[in-house]
This record gives structure tokens, C-alpha cells and sequence, in this order.
């Protein structure tokens, strides 16, 4: 008779994509010492479902639509969350990975990881240790090497929302309206894009986004 894993790790999938959910579901519930409590399509639902069947680890994706990942992750972080948030996604760039790490994050894995890495990850994660996938580490540690200048931080997806809509010429009116935020949260986007891009005003902003490439 076979014998029953000493322990089962319990996992809730954060994704918007349903084919993904239903392949890491699938991948998972068939090894013995894993099991899907639930599965959740935005970071909001996210939060909700962790905070009701308290899993071991989160696999979270980063950009859903109606609720983010880094955005969820801080959430469970300031609730104390007991589950240990592993990303997994699609982005590996510094305004993805840095973000998601500093919110509280355990660890991070691009979704081209292969299955038994990604196993090993969970268990790790469930054990509390920090799992980079190789592209990630490599980032972390030259950005820890040589931290940013001054005017080369890269923004975060909601900054660089901001810049794109800037360069449309749109106002801060408009900015607040089309991203559901507040006229006050768009001037302190923009108050970090210009730190950020070492720009003393929204047409500098623009020039320098178009240079480096943030702007396509």
C-alpha cells in the first residue's frame, strides 16, 4: 500500500486567464503532496479567497484586470497573511519583479518554468524560503550592485499609464477619469515619473519617455 505524503501543501491559483487556472489546477492536484483550494481571477478575489481558506502558498499572477497582483500582495501582506505569495508570470522586468518582491512576495517564477522547478518552488515557498527564477535573480543582484541613478528608476505600470496618457495630451481631468483614480493620485504619479525620469515637467516627461523607449 502506498504511502500517504508526510505533509500536503494547499495552494489558491490567482490568474485571469481560465486555461492557465485550469492547467496549474490540473498540474498540481495530480501529485499527492499538492492540493487547489481555490482559484480566484483578479487580485481582489484573490485576497477575499485567501483570507477564507488560508492556503499554504498563493501563485499570483501580476497584471489581471480588475485587481493586480503587487496590489494584492501588499494587501495580504499588511493583513499578515500567513500564505506565502510566489508569483508566477510573464514579466521579468525591473518594474514588475522590484515591486512585486518589496510588496511581500516569497518568490518569483516566470510561466515557462518547467514543472518540476515550479514544484520545487512551491515547496519551498511553503517553507518560507525565497525562489528566483535565474532571469529574476540576475536583475535583483545587479540592481542591488548598481542601484538606479538619479533619473533612471524604472516606473511602475500605473506611472507609465500616466506618461502614456500625458503624451496624448490628455489632462489630469481626464487621467483621473479614464484610470478611476483621483485628480490628487494622478499629480503624485506624476510628481514620482518626474523623479523617476529626472523631468522638471510633463513635455520633458514625454521627450525622455519616447527616448528611452516607455513610450512606443
Amino acid at each position: 500500500m502506498a504511502q500517504e505524503p508526510a505533509r500536503v501543501i494547499t495552494l489558491v491559483v490567482v490568474d485571469d486567464h481560465p486555461v492557465v487556472r485550469d492547467g496549474l489546477r490540473g498540474m498540481f492536484d495530480s501529485a499527492p503532496d499538492f492540493r487547489v483550494l481555490g482559484e480566484a481571477s483578479n487580485g481582489l478575489e484573490g485576497v477575499e479567497m485567501v483570507g477564507r481558506l488560508d492556503p499554504d502558498v498563493v501563485l499570483m499572477d501580476l497584471r489581471m484586470p480588475g485587481g493586480g497582483g503587487v496590489a494584492a500582495i501588499a494587501e495580504l501582506t499588511g493583513r499578515g497573511a500567513r500564505s506565502k505569495v510566489l508569483v508566477l508570470t510573464t514579466y521579468d522586468t525591473d518594474s514588475d519583479t522590484l515591486p512585486a518582491i518589496e510588496a511581500g512576495a516569497t518568490g518569483y517564477l516566470l510561466k515557462d518554468a518547467p514543472r518540476d522547478e515550479l514544484f520545487t518552488a512551491v515547496r519551498a515557498a511553503a517553507d518560507g524560503r525565497t525562489v528566483l527564477s535565474p532571469t529574476v535573480a540576475s536583475r535583483l543582484i545587479s540592481r542591488v550592485r548598481t542601484p538606479a541613478a538619479a533619473g533612471s528608476e524604472a516606473l511602475s505600470g500605473r506611472e507609465r499609464e500616466v506618461l502614456e496618457l500625458v503624451a496624448k495630451g490628455t489632462s489630469n481631468r481626464e487621467i483621473a477619469a479614464e484610470l478611476f483614480i483621483s485628480e490628487a493620485t494622478v499629480k503624485t504619479h506624476l510628481t514620482h515619473v518626474f523623479a523617476k525620469l529626472g523631468a522638471k515637467d510633463r513635455a520633458a516627461a514625454v521627450a525622455i519617455g519616447y527616448d528611452r523607449g516607455i513610450l512606443g
